[in-house]
């Protein structure tokens, strides 16, 4: 940073000052001193744009005193004064313990309230942050904390105590007092003491009294997550910087001065000192006055000399731009040019405000053509450079993340990344050129070669890791020869870590040179690419930046002081000095004052600097006329210096930033603009002779071209080595119409409105419209054609599609499709449905498209994406490509399409995909998936087979019987369907049911179809009847389970039989079924010892015989059976049961047959009251 006195304002009748404070948000300033003496006073920068060019913005623009009020009300001496912003108010105290609170009505200062304790003498009043409480510590002891409405809140008398200062939490919760003695207390906001603050051991008396406390409130922002931000100031120049109260390792700077007060600036990233301090001058020491800066972190910024007798006070601008002092009876104001980290490159300003958030330390890529952002967080920022087309960032890193400590980021335009180096050396000083990055800690220098995309090819040997230097060695060059033939790399050379007695303070590099500036002045040079020590240069000053011209001539110094010199690095023999030049004597120059400096990239003899507000252009060692501005200094170039007013840049948002770019132009680009404008082209050339430079040439090129002068401008154009124009001006000289050529001069000088005008007053509507084409403005050709006959039904069609191509790339669809159909560019026309969602509309484009065109493919595979089965499978089958719309099908899961598909086209590898994939959802144990696509593709019978498969598991498991009814049934539906699906030639269906079509296995499925689900159904239905108290209905119903021992468990039919016939008083068939639950072998022995004692006790009080035997007659051999067999004794006809009643059925003739699963019901009328088959649940339909 830099620093220095800008203004001064005197106080009439030498009134001495005591103390001053600066209001940041209104920006007035309080100024308090001897015999009452308050001021309020208000400096406004005049800016004015339109006048300046934006060249006069920030601290360059002119200051005026836009308020001087007196404020009367003290007698004795103002010695306290602070600032409500919250409520714009002024509170100030003086020696006699009057407090007067200022209020702002109609632009002046007026007394609103006063209170005088007449005790004691106010020590320190502080503000909360939020405005509404005040603190006032009196010397004696008093505390008093009021309202802002002026009300008291609480007051307190510290016994024993004398009180010197004050301040409160940035969160209001606590009050912290300092002690005449050098003590800190600890307060809450009410008053309750909480604890005394452990301070470093005190040496001495002078050490104990505390001048000042600053506790910085955090509103805006922090520059690191753990910085310090309680400043405690005592009179012997040490300053405690604490995190907070607890903060046992606080910082600590001996800063040598005897101290009169310190300050935080505006987001807390440096505080500043004031006082006095023994300094050497004119071969004595005397005590001076000076200001201070350090970071919170203790790092000594800046000191600046301040003339007077004594300064009081210091306090911040807003911006921490400018420091207003208290000295004497006078104000003086410093400006501060703060350090920034930020860099520029390709029209593209990357910079920080260094404020820590969430995600980090921000980095914004600001484009300045296209006035875009974009941003990269990184943990902690700390250098930036750039050159070329990259940047370099040194960050360092998150300890979870990564092993070492620090990386090197190569980053583009648009903050991606293209390569990056971890390490743990610590990159504080930062240089580049187009495939090297130079990065020095205090200790050491590392050189390493990054890769681009364009320099990836590159040898590998030029592409090798970083080499580490320490900064005491003298590197030869053999290490890196040697390394280069070791392809094995077992050639390494050990690193010297050691901490130098003379560290590094800067570094700066081209293609050829390297240069590291030292603490003491000493600046080494290397060569490059192979580093080796070619010298060392001795300097008087404190090095803080160097930099080397475009040929790596000249170096320019620049000291921590703002002194420039220059250092030749190839000193001009007398022998090489052309006729007429002499030789530069720059062991003699100086130029003081200077913050910033830039070498021209395209004449090494042009160096822009900044002095304070003012930007100086160096031609060799002479100056030119100097430009106030205080913008920073992007890139010098063509003799136009390109600036960045970075100051507003940190504070403005992004659609107001376009302002902040400032362009400036040097001597002689303004007098050759001025003497083309003014004289004329003859004298224009002969200044140019005389101070030559591309740019001035390609000027009178121009001009010459405007006047048609094209012998003169052919010779600027050779001057300038433009070879384009060179060929422009002979084709010109063939163009004999001097209307035509000053048009096409326009137009190649960029004017191309006015081309555009030269060329439709000639009539010449064909060249207006090829100018516009070439420009790609097809707005305006679409235009010049809808005037008059100026083009064919193509060309308006192919500028319709450029125009669609505009609205495209800026992903406006919807106009881009309007003129594509303009156009009738049915390719793009796709493009657009398919971004749009208009999938209709791109669906009905396969009609307007011819067979095989390559466009198709494109069409199904976009409807596909969108899951348009049907229509991309037509896509495909028009384009061609019959496996292309099978595996969309399979893809999809339309199976069913997929098989008819591969039927119709003969592919014979479809049942095998369908097969692997199923047994693929199998073996993940996705069975109803595995279901669902057989059921898809119409393989019913291996869908039955799964669901058949999947019952079995089910009862095994002992699911609810209902759930397995219902799979059985849907698998027995599913055989149905598959028996169906036979074609209809003669005899297919009982072709199928015979198992003529079929195998063994599958016969044996088709015909048990329903077995299954029977089985359960007659389960559920003897379960109802027995609850319903329907016995011998359940015993009938059980009796019929007998049939279906191969899928229910026998132990459950047997024991729901007995059960059902015992309540039935049907004894001997209990007795059966007793006999068979005694016989099982599936049983343990514990429970058939249960059956056995449930059977003694039934039948040793009931005889084993029936006591109902109704019999009914055989249809077919009409002999008398029992009412509940099955099967004929006689004749073996086997009566089917009634699915609503489960009693076998002797005459099917009255019976009901469902024209689902072909079951019967005794008669219609037990079918009335129901509305579905009770076995399959099919909707009855027949009555």
């Amino acid at each position: 940073m830099f620093v220095y006195l800008s203004k001064k304002i005197s106080i009439p009748n030498n009134f001495r000052l005591n103390c001053i404070a600066w209001n940041q948000k209104d920006g007035y300033i309080a100024v308090g001193g001897e015999d009452g003496l308050l001021k309020v006073l208000r400096v406004d920068s005049n800016v004015n744009g339109s006048h300046s060019g934006g060249k006069s913005q920030g601290l360059a623009a002119t200051s005026n005193l836009s308020m001087n009020q007196p404020l009367e009300g003290h007698n004795g001496h103002v010695q306290v004064v602070t600032w409500n912003e919250e409520h714009q108010k002024l509170t100030s105290s003086d020696q006699n313990g009057v407090i007067i609170v200022w209020m702002l009505y109609k632009g002046s200062w007026y007394e609103e309230m006063i209170n005088n304790r007449n005790k004691s003498v106010v020590k320190g009043m502080a503000w909360s942050s939020d405005g509404q409480k005040i603190c006032i510590v009196y010397e004696d002891g008093a505390v008093i904390v009021g309202s802002v409405d002026g009300n008291r809140i609480w007051g307190k008398e510290l016994k024993n105590v004398s009180l010197s200062a004050v301040q409160w939490s940035p969160d209001g919760k606590l009050l912290l007092f300092g002690l005449k003695n050098g003590e800190l207390h600890l307060y809450n906001n009410q008053g309750v003491f909480l604890t005394k603050l452990n301070i470093p051991s005190q040496n001495t008396s002078q050490f104990q009294i505390i001048v000042a406390l600053q506790w910085y409130n955090g509103r805006n922002g922090y520059v690191a997550m753990d910085c310090p931000t309680l400043a405690i100031c005592y009179r012997n120049g040490r300053i405690l910087l604490l995190r907070d109260t607890s903060d046992d390792n606080p910082v600590m700077i001996e800063s040598g001065v005897t101290t009169s007060w310190c300050n935080w600036n505006s987001c807390g990233s440096l505080l500043a000192i004031t006082g006095m301090m023994p300094l050497l001058s004119n071969g004595e020491t005397k005590d001076m006055n000076v200001i201070q800066f350090y970071t919170p972190f203790g790092e000594h910024m800046r000191t600046l000399k301040i003339p007077g007798r004594e300064v009081t006070c210091c306090t911040w601008e807003k911006g921490s731009l400018r420091v207003a002092l208290s000295v004497d009876s006078h104000i003086y104001f410093a400006n501060i040019r703060l350090d920034y980290k930020w860099t520029y490159f390709s029209n593209t300003v990357v910079f920080t405000n260094e404020k820590i958030g969430k995600d980090g330390t921000c980095v914004t890529f600001w484009n300045i053509s296209s006035n875009t952002c974009c941003t990269k967080y990184v943990r902690s920022l700390l250098s930036i450079t750039s050159y070329g087309e990259h940047c370099v960032l040194s960050v360092r890193n998150d300890p979870v993340q990564a092993t070492e400590q620090f990386a090197l980021l190569v980053c583009n335009t648009i903050a991606t990344p293209i390569d990056s180096k971890f390490l743990d050396l610590e990159p504080l000083y930062l240089t580049m050129t187009s495939n090297m990055v130079v990065a020095a800690s205090k200790n050491n220098f590392l050189i390493w070669n990054f890769r681009t995309p364009r320099n990836s090819t590159l040898h590998p040997s030029r592409m090798r890791k970083y080499k580490i230097y320490h900064v005491d060695e003298t590197p030869t060059g053999v290490t890196e020869v040697i390394q280069d033939l070791d392809k094995d790399g077992a050639f390494e050379t050990p690193i010297n870590m050691k901490v130098t007695m003379d560290p590094i303070c800067c570094v700066y590099a081209t293609e050829k040179v390297l240069l590291v500036g030292r603490d003491s002045g000493m600046i080494q040079r290397y060569s490059l690419p192979q580093i080796t020590l070619v010298n060392r240069y001795n300097t008087v000053c404190r090095l803080h930046k160097i930099a080397i011209n475009c040929d790596s001539t000249r170096v320019s110094i620049l000291d921590a002081n703002g002194i420039l010199t220059m250092l030749d690095l190839d000193p001009q023999k007398p022998s090489d000095l052309r006729d007429g030049d002499t030789s530069e004597d720059i062991s003699k120059f100086e130029r003081k004052d200077v913050w910033a400096m830039c070498w021209a990239q395209d004449n090494p003899s042009l160096l822009a600097i900044m002095e304070k507000t003012r930007m100086y252009v160096l031609r060799g060692l002479d100056p030119e006329e100097p430009i106030a501005c205080s913008g920073y200094i992007c890139s010098f170039q063509d003799l136009e210096i390109r600036c960045v007013l970075l100051d507003d840049l940190m504070l403005k948002s992004d659609d107001t930033r376009k302002d902040l770019i400032v362009d400036l132009e040097v001597k002689s680009l303004r007098d050759t603009r001025e003497l083309l404008a003014k004289v004329g082209l003859k004298e224009a050339n002969n200044f140019i002779q005389d101070n030559p430079h591309p740019r001035l040439w390609r000027l009178l090129a121009e001009s010459a071209l405007t006047k048609l002068d094209l012998e003169t401008a052919e010779n600027a154009m050779v001057r300038c080595t433009d070879y384009l124009g060179i060929q422009f001006i002979k084709r010109l000289q063939n163009v004999h119409n001097d209307q035509l050529k000053k048009a096409e001069i326009a137009a190649f000088l960029g004017n191309y409105d006015e081309a555009e005008k030269l060329y439709l007053d000639m009539d010449r509507r064909d060249l207006a419209v090829t100018l516009r084409q070439k420009l790609g403005d097809y707005f305006r050709v679409v235009q010049l054609m809808k005037m008059g006959i100026g083009g064919s039904d193509k060309q308006m069609e192919h500028a319709y599609n450029k125009i669609g191509d505009h609205f495209a790339e800026r992903q406006n669809w919807e106009s881009a499709k309007e003129y594509y159909e303009k156009g009738r560019n049915l390719e793009r026309l796709i493009q657009c449905y398919y971004k749009l969602e208009d999938f209709i509309q791109l669906a009905a484009t396969v009609d307007q498209l011819s067979d095989k065109s390559p466009i198709l493919k494109t069409v199904a595979r976009m409807l596909a994406s969108v899951g348009m089965c049907p229509q991309a499978v037509a896509a495909y089958i028009k384009y061609g490509d019959v496996k292309l719309a099978v595996d969309t099908c399979v893809r999809l899961n339309h199976w069913d399409q997929a098989v008819d598909l591969a039927k119709t086209y003969k592919m014979a590898q479809i049942g095998e995909l369908l097969n692997k994939y199923a047994n693929h959802l199998l073996s993940n144990g996705k069975h109803l998936q595995a279901i669902e696509l057989y059921k898809k593709a119409n393989y019913n019978l291996e869908a039955a087979k799964l669901l058949f498969h999947l019952a079995e598991e089910q009862a095994k498991s002992k699911s609810h019987p209902l759930r397995v009814k219902k799979i059985y049934v849907l698998a027995a539906l599913l055989i149905e369907d598959h028996i169906n699906s036979v074609p209809a030639i003669k005899g297919g269906r009982s072709n199928v049911v015979m198992g003529l079509t079929e195998s063994n296995e599958d016969t044996k499925i088709i015909e048990n179809a329903w077995r299954g689900a029977e089985a359960y159904h007659f389960l559920l239905l003897a379960h109802r009847q027995l609850y319903d108290g329907s016995f011998d209905a359940a015993m009938k119903t059980a009796l019929r389970l007998r049939d279906y021992e191969d899928i229910l468990e026998i132990e459950d039919i047997c024991c729901l039989l007995a059960l059902s016939s015992a309540v039935n008083h049907a004894f001997a068939t209990c007795s059966k079924a007793f006999i068979k639950l005694e016989g099982l072998e599936t049983i343990s022995e514990a429970k058939k010892e249960e059956y056995e004692e449930l059977a003694v006790d039934i039948f040793t009080k009931h005889t084993p015989k029936d006591s109902r035997n109704n019999k009914a007659e055989c249809v077919n051999c009409e002999t008398l059976v029992p009412d509940w067999c099955t099967v004929c004794p006689n004749c073996s006809t086997r009566f089917p049961a009634c699915i609503v009643s489960g009693k076998p059925l002797m005459d099917l003739s009255i019976a009901w047959i469902c024209t689902v699963c072909r079951h019967h019901v005794a008669t219609e009328r037990d079918v009335v009251n129901i509305n579905a088959c009770p076995l399959c649940h099919s909707t009855i339909t027949y009555m």
